[in-house]
């Protein structure tokens, strides 16, 4: 028998940890290659961890809630023969199992790295993008933070735990033995203190609101977590504006009515509004790319490929998979990819890749009948449009008649850093005009 350890896997671009939400297995459980073991939970995706082996479970080295970086240990597994006994022969018998077999050095020699648990504070610490995500929304000093992942690194966990401690360390309380030899240098955190404490309030009220008897407590699971830590950082960092259209979808309605018995008799399953409206923006799109980038601090990055996000709900998560290379497909192609997405999401097989890459997202708001919404911007993308409901109403036609016509709201909000008000206003015009336009005689499905 061989013991083999299976690590926290990259689950998506940019990713750099992941949080075991549930356990699929337990000590003694025998597993297949490949067989899931654990949900994780990231910023980006929901997913499972595949096994690496096949063999029996020995050790859950995680706990469900815990955060740890790509590469961390997750578990032992116990395989029979294979790779994992020559790493077996190769190491000492009485090694710690925590310690890494594959490494040369004796663990004598390994164990004064282990014991240094704290992160150098020479400024050029690296932190992933959740941990410098929730540190700047509650103006954490991360230097007087002490990680606990491998080699001291700080950890979103960590900052959580703090954060829900109430004792949040910050740039002005720093010990006084580190500041009494430059006081000029402490006076500047000192006057900074107030502005950033200020900023950080609205965050942490909602942890005091008391709870009265028949209050009901929800504890916040994986996946709510995420969309609200993606939701403020799209708020707090991209300066959102909106605008709103109104379209005449008589004709598309019409259109879309006359096929869709045939198509699903044909296809096998429905065509919806939605995939019109999105190859309307698509179509747009390739005529006004910079609609199409994103945000890069320094840069402006202009996206070459027209991945469209969707968003698809259950009962308590949002889901946003992407329909990749949208302007290589038609309405029937868009059409499958939306049905694809959709039943992925509802059956739970939805995995980390079908989630990225999205350059621009189209929100079907309509489907719960809002007429108006103001979309938040899928960070780090510049645009979202909402599609809203399509209502019959009386309006005035050009010839000053009064007619009953389909009507509906595109709503779209935009990053003011990439975008400004003219060339949206154009973009959106042009979506209205092809939208307008649909008819059987000029649009083909196929």
């Amino acid at each position: 028998m061989a013991t083999e350890k299976i690590t926290m896997p990259q689950l998506g671009e940019s990713v750099t940890e992941g949080t075991i939400s549930k356990w699929l297995v337990q000590v003694g459980d025998e597993v297949k290659k490949y067989d899931p073991i654990a949900e994780v939970m990231t910023d980006k995706v929901n997913a499972e961890i595949p096994s690496s082996y096949t063999g029996t479970i020995k050790e859950l080295v995680a706990g469900e809630g815990d955060t740890l970086e790509v590469g961390e240990l997750v578990c032992y597994i116990e395989t029979e023969g294979g790779a994992g006994a020559e790493a077996k022969e190769e190491a000492p018998v009485e090694a710690d199992p925590v310690e890494d077999a594959s490494a040369e050095d004796a663990p004598k020699e390994q164990a004064p790295q282990k014991e240094k648990p704290k992160q150098p504070k020479n400024g050029k610490v690296r932190y992933s993008p959740a941990v410098m995500m929730l540190a700047q929304e509650h103006d954490i000093d991360l230097e007087q933070v002490e990680g606990s992942g491998r080699e001291g690194r700080i950890t979103r966990k960590d900052l959580q735990k703090l954060i829900e401690s109430g004792n949040i360390p910050k740039a002005g309380d720093k010990p006084k033995e580190e500041a009494a030899p430059a006081p000029e240098k402490a006076a500047a955190p000192q006057a900074e203190a107030p502005a950033a404490a200020a900023a950080s309030k609205p965050a942490s009220k909602p942890m005091n609101i008391p709870v009265e008897p028949g209050d009901v407590e929800i504890p916040i699971s994986g996946v709510r977590r995420a969309i609200a830590d993606n939701m403020v950082r799209s708020k707090h960092e991209a300066p959102h504006a909106w605008m709103m259209m109104e379209v005449d979808v008589t004709n598309l309605v019409e259109y879309r009515n006359s096929v869709k018995g045939d198509f699903k008799s044909k296809e096998g399953y429905n065509i919806t509004f939605l995939p019109f409206f999105i190859k309307a923006v698509v179509e747009a799109l390739k005529e006004f790319p910079m609609i199409n980038s994103m945000w890069a601090g320094d840069k402006i990055v202009q996206k070459k490929d027209i991945n469209i996000s969707i968003a698809v709900a259950t009962d308590d998560s949002l889901f946003v998979p992407v329909i990749k290379n949208a302007d290589e497909k038609s309405i029937k192609g868009i059409a499958r990819e939306v049905n694809d997405l959709a039943t992925k999401v509802r059956t739970g097989k939805l995995s980390g890749d079908d989630m990225k890459g999205g350059t621009f997202t189209v929100n079907n708001t309509g489907s719960f009948g809002s007429i108006q919404s103001t979309p938040i911007i899928n960070y780090p993308q510049a645009a979202i449009l909402s599609v809203e409901s399509i209502v019959k109403r009386p309006v005035v036609m050009d010839n000053g008649m009064i007619a009953v016509r389909d009507m509906v709201n595109l709503c779209m909000s935009l990053d003011h850093r990439v975008l400004d008000g003219l060339i949206c206003g154009r973009f959106l015009s042009r979506v209205k005009e092809i939208v307008e336009n649909t008819t059987k005689d000029n649009t083909s499905i196929y």
